[in-house]
C-alpha cells in the first residue's frame, strides 16, 4: 500500500499536473499549427509560385514495380513542417519573452519614495532633511 500512496503523492505534485496539462495543450496546439500551416500558409505560397502543391514535392529514387512501391525523399512535407516548427518556436518563444517580462516586473523592488523620522515616527519625502511634523533634523543617510 505504500507504493500506491507514495504514487499517488508524486502524480498529484503540482509539477506533474502542469506538465501533463503543457503536453496536451502542445499537442492540441501543434494540430492547429499543421492545419495553419497546411491549409492556410501554403496554398496561397504554392500559388505565387506556380500552382505548387508543396505537400506533394517529392524526389523520385526508384520507380513503382510491381514487387515493390517507389522510393521516394518527399521534401515539400519537409519543408512543411520546417514551418510547423518554426511557427511552434515563435509562439513559445513569444509566451516566454511575456512570462519573463512578467517575472521581471514582480522581481524588482518597489522605487522608496518615503522614510519614517527617527523622532516622530511620521513618513516624510525620501529626500527631506528636516521633519515636517515634528522640525527635526533627519540625516542625509
Amino acid at each position: 500500500m505504500g507504493m500506491v500512496n507514495e504514487f499517488k503523492e508524486f502524480a498529484m505534485r503540482g509539477n506533474v499536473v502542469d506538465m501533463a496539462v503543457g503536453i496536451i495543450i502542445g499537442g492540441a496546439f501543434g494540430k492547429i499549427v499543421t492545419s495553419l500551416v497546411n491549409d492556410v500558409i501554403m496554398p496561397p505560397v504554392g500559388m505565387l509560385l506556380g500552382n505548387v502543391d508543396f505537400s506533394q514535392l517529392a524526389i523520385s529514387l526508384n520507380e513503382k514495380t510491381a514487387d515493390a512501391e517507389a522510393v521516394t525523399v518527399n521534401y515539400g512535407a519537409f519543408i512543411n513542417s520546417v514551418l510547423d516548427f518554426l511557427i511552434v518556436a515563435f509562439c513559445i518563444f513569444m509566451v516566454i519573452k511575456g512570462m519573463n517580462r512578467m517575472k521581471r516586473n514582480a522581481d524588482e523592488p518597489e522605487e522608496v519614495t518615503a522614510k519614517d523620522c527617527p523622532k516622530c515616527c511620521s513618513s516624510i519625502a525620501i529626500q527631506a532633511t528636516r521633519c515636517p511634523n515634528c522640525t527635526s533634523e533627519i540625516s542625509a543617510a
